[in-house]
C-alpha cells in the first residue's frame, strides 16, 4: 500500500469512497462496519487538497484509492458545524495538562477505509502517515468519533493509541 497526498485527479475516487460509506447513503449491510458523517463540496475538497495538504490518500499497487483520511487546522474546519462546536467545548478538556485551543491542535477525521483492505494495517498505515503530515504544525491531534459509530471508535482508541479526553453533544 502507498500512502500518498491526494491531488485532484484523485477526487473522483476520494468522493466515490465517501459516497459509499457515508452515513447518508451507505448500504444497510455496512452501517456496523463503519461510517463517515462530514461532508464537503468540491471547492472544499479542492481547498484541502490543494492549499492545505490535508487529504492523506492508501493506494493499492494498482493506484486504486482504498482509504482516505482528512485533517486540517480549525481555520478550514470552522466551516463545518460540528467542527466549530468542537472549538467551543476544547478549553474545557485538557489533554495531560495542556489546555487545548484552536492554536495548538488541529482536527483529524474523518477517516474511511473500504471494506476490501480492512484489517490489513491500512488504517494503522494512513493514520501515521495523516499525523506525520501536521506534526511540525502543531503539537495535538484531536477527532471526534460519533459515539454509535463502535468500529470507528476501537479503531482510534486500540489500534491508533488515541485518548478519550470527553464528549459534547451536537444536534
Amino acid at each position: 500500500m502507498e500512502y500518498t497526498l491526494a491531488t485532484m485527479n484523485d477526487l473522483p475516487a476520494i468522493k466515490a469512497l465517501l459516497a459509499r460509506y457515508h452515513k447518508d447513503t451507505i448500504s444497510q449491510e455496512d452501517i456496523p462496519g463503519g461510517f463517515v458523517t462530514t461532508k464537503l463540496s468540491d471547492q472544499q475538497f479542492e481547498d484541502l487538497i490543494v492549499n492545505r495538504k490535508g487529504v492523506t490518500l492508501a493506494k493499492d499497487e494498482n493506484g486504486t484509492v482504498k482509504a482516505f483520511a482528512l485533517a486540517a487546522g480549525w481555520d478550514y474546519w470552522m466551516q463545518v458545524p460540528i467542527m466549530k462546536r468542537m472549538t467551543e467545548v476544547l478549553p474545557d478538556m485538557p489533554f495531560e495538562g495542556t489546555a487545548l485551543d484552536e492554536t495548538n491542535t488541529y482536527q483529524y477525521g474523518p477517516v474511511c477505509v473500504d471494506v476490501s483492505v480492512r484489517g490489513t494495517g491500512v488504517f494503522e498505515g494512513i493514520f501515521k502517515a495523516s499525523l506525520k503530515q501536521f506534526e511540525d504544525q502543531y503539537p495535538v491531534m484531536v477527532t471526534f468519533i460519533n459515539q454509535i459509530n463502535g468500529r470507528s471508535y476501537a479503531a482510534h482508541t486500540k489500534k491508533a493509541h488515541m485518548t478519550e479526553i470527553g464528549t459534547f453533544d451536537f444536534n
